[in-house]
This record gives C-alpha cells, sequence and structure tokens, in this order.
C-alpha cells in the first residue's frame, strides 16, 4: 500500500526540491497532490516522467491524505496545518511556526528520531542553519559534551527562496553591465555584498534567524544548559549555507577522536585537503545530501575548545531532504 502525500507549497524552491527527493528515494506514493496559492493554480509540475498539475490550497485540500509536506510559509502552516490533522494526516512542517511549540517535536532524524512518534499530527523541520550546525555536532557533544556555541553563519540565497535566487543572480548581471537594478526581495544590494542576515531584529539586538539557532538546538538535544549564540550572514551564494562554529566542551577533545566521530556520524562527511589549503565550500555542497565538515582544529586562545568548518545546502537537508527522512522513518519506509 502506497501512502497519499500532499506538498503544500509545491511550486517553491522547497517544494520542487520535494518532488526531486521523493522521486530519488523511491518513496512509496499512491497519490500526489500538488497544492500551492490560487495564482499558481493550474501550474503543472514533473514527477517521475507525469506531468501533475497544481491545486490551489484550501481547508478541504487534505481529504484521505496521510501525509502532509509543508513548505509553504508560517501563516499558510499557521491556517492550514490544522485542517491537515483534522483530515488525519501527519504534518511535517518546514516552516518556522510551530517549531517551539509544546508537544510538537522538532526532529532532525540522525539526532532525535525517537521525538517523530511522540507526535500530535505535526512534526516540525528545523531551520537550515540550526540543521547544518547540529548534524556534526551531535557526535561530539554526546562523547565530550557541548558546553557553548559561537556561531557565525554564511547563508546563501536559497534560504530566502527560489526569487531570491533568481534576483542574485539578475542583479549581478546588471552589476556587472553597469546597469541599475531594482530589487524586490533582498532588501540591500547583494550583487558583491553581504550584510547580517535580514530576518526581524529582536529588542535584545539578535535577529530572528540567530535566536532559531539558539533555542532550537536545545530543543533537538533535550539540552537546555547548552549556550549558543551566533551571528548570521547573508552572502552572495546561490545555495548552500556555511557556518564558522567554535565550539567550547566540558571534556579536553582529542582531534583524532573527534576526525573519527565524524566520519562514523550519518549524514556527515570530512572534506579537506590540508596540503593545498583546500576545504569545504557552498559548490561542493550544492545539490548534495551530506553536510560537508572540515578544518577541524583546537582553538588556541582556550581550553577544551575546537573551531570547525560546515558547509550543507540549505534546501536539501537544510529543509526538504531532512522532511522527507522524517517521512520515512514515521511510515518505516
Amino acid at each position: 500500500m502506497g501512502i497519499k502525500v500532499a506538498i503544500m507549497g509545491a511550486t517553491g524552491a522547497v517544494g520542487t526540491e520535494l518532488l526531486d527527493i521523493l522521486a530519488e528515494r523511491k518513496f512509496p506514493i499512491s497519490e500526489l497532490r500538488l497544492l500551492a496559492s490560487a495564482r499558481s493554480a493550474g501550474k503543472t509540475l514533473q514527477f517521475q516522467d507525469e506531468d501533475i498539475k497544481v491545486r490551489e490550497l484550501t481547508h478541504d485540500s487534505f481529504k484521505g491524505i496521510d501525509l502532509v509536506l509543508a513548505s509553504a510559509g508560517g501563516k499558510i502552516s499557521k491556517e492550514f496545518a490544522p485542517s491537515a490533522v483534522k483530515a488525519g494526516a501527519v504534518v511535517v512542517d518546514n516552516t518556522s511556526y510551530f517549531r517551539m511549540t509544546e508537544g510538537v517535536p522538532l526532529v532532525i532524524p540522525e539526532i532525535n528520531p525517537e521525538d517523530i512518534f511522540k507526535h500530535k499530527g505535526i512534526i516540525a523541520n528545523p531551520n537550515c542553519s540550526t540543521i547544518i550546525m547540529a548534524l556534526p555536532l551531535w557526535p561530539l557533544h554526546k562523547r565530550f559534551k557541548i558546553k557553548r556555541v559561537v556561531a557565525a553563519t554564511y547563508q546563501a540565497a536559497s534560504g530566502a527562496g527560489a526569487v531570491a535566487m533568481d534576483e542574485l543572480v539578475s542583479e549581478t548581471a546588471a552589476y556587472i553591465q553597469g546597469q541599475d537594478f531594482n530589487r524586490t526581495v533582498i532588501p540591500h544590494p547583494y550583487a558583491f555584498n553581504l550584510f547580517p542576515h535580514n530576518s526581524p531584529m529582536t529588542e535584545n539586538g539578535y535577529c530572528e534567524e540567530e535566536i532559531k539557532m539558539v533555542k532550537e538546538t536545545r530543543k533537538i538535544f533535550h539540552d537546555d544548559a547548552i549556550r549558543v549564540t551566533a551571528t548570521c550572514v547573508r552572502v552572495p551564494v546561490l545555495r548552500a549555507h556555511s557556518e564558522a562554529l567554535n565550539v567550547e566542551f566540558e571534556e579536553e577533545p582529542d582531534i583524532e577522536e573527534v576526525y573519527a566521530l565524524l566520519r562514523a556520524m550519518e549524514g556527515v562527511e570530512v572534506m579537506e585537503d590540508r596540503a593545498n589549503n583546500r576545504w569545504p565550500m557552498p559548490l561542493d555542497a550544492s545539490g548534495r545530501d551530506p553536510v560537508l565538515v572540515g578544518r577541524v582544529r583546537k582553538d588556541s586562545s582556550q581550553p577544551k575548545t575546537l573551531d570547525i568548518w560546515v558547509v550543507g545546502d540549505q534546501i536539501r537537508k537544510g529543509a526538504a531532504l531532512n522532511a522527507v527522512q522524517i517521512a520515512e522513518k514515521l511510515f518505516k519506509t
């Protein structure tokens, strides 16, 4: 028996990636329902050589559906996810709306798969920057116990969606040609520039993206004692986020053991060529599933602390792939 699946936000960057990953991983689908806004209804998307027409999302869209993969934005999930649950579906939500809601599991399957089965109809997918950081840190936390993480992120246009990626390409071309460019998605000059993350600023001086990394890491690790601080930066890269992590542990970590733990961690790949000063780059991670790790070294300024460089595809493991992995475990495929 196949699974009846609906994708909410099917025409967006994550929605179209979900289609690719479901096909690649041969997820057992008996019916696929593609849902989007009224303006996208009627468009056609391809899945496994079949053209499927996009339907308008309504509260009646979920009848008979087993699984909803939601990636249409927090306001849409807030409005429509309860209707999906009421209709009998389980929602794997890729927005931020339910992540910190009590009783809603927040899951990275390689870290806390047992939380999946505590759901009450909704399972939350973590923020992309959190996933890319947490995945390689988990085995190190289990062995040496993390006290504090200082993270600096270098986030690609993909985090703001397909339209932002298109805008970066167009603005870069306009800049090279000396033409004016009217941006509509990114609020600041983006080509050949970077700026602190453009998510809403809060009263304590942290933007929402930075606060997500703090709170979500604690929830996923089930450890409120971990201290996390982050500075998130938007950089002119199409896809794949990079992060520089400074991690303090309770025990002194052994570098050789750290590398062994990282190489053994599912979903992590060590990539480095020290002789040629070559480390993971966004182009290495783009379109790939693993979070890439390299340049692990002891912090010379204080004991029990490592510097770690990580890079991951924001659309795949940072969003769509993680959601599909949750669904695979949920339905034991």
